[in-house]
């Protein structure tokens, strides 16, 4: 198994425990980097440990916040709205680059169903 596939799995697993999710904002709002497709994705984390780390880590990222998302919140709100736009969700991001898995809003939702 890959280190973006354990943390998908780990995400899986943690945010139903959690009921809720974690992002990143800072005065501009929350980040959603382009990737190299041109495709964007906002990351989330299923705990603050983890966004915290990326806050700590990585450069780009210093100066952002780590925000609480409240689950039921994150699904009936955030992930129609990301898919309405065109966005992925940035699954556990990890790593020196912040990297993980981008996947579709809706089969994101799916999981949770």
């Amino acid at each position: 198994m890959s280190l973006s596939a354990a943390h998908t799995a780990a995400f899986r697993r943690e945010v139903p425990q959690e009921g809720r999710v974690w992002s990143i904002r800072d005065a501009g709002g929350f980040p959603a980097p382009r990737a190299g497709d041109g495709s964007r994705a906002m990351p989330f984390w299923s705990k603050p440990s983890r966004a915290q780390r990326v806050v700590s880590g990585i450069e780009a990222y210093q100066g952002f916040e780590v925000v609480e998302i409240p689950l039921p919140e994150w699904l009936g709100s955030w992930l129609p709205g990301l898919g309405h736009d065109g966005v992925q969700v940035g699954v556990n991001w990890a790593g020196a680059r912040a990297t993980g898995y981008d996947v579709d809003p809706a089969r994101v939702s799916a999981w949770f169903d």
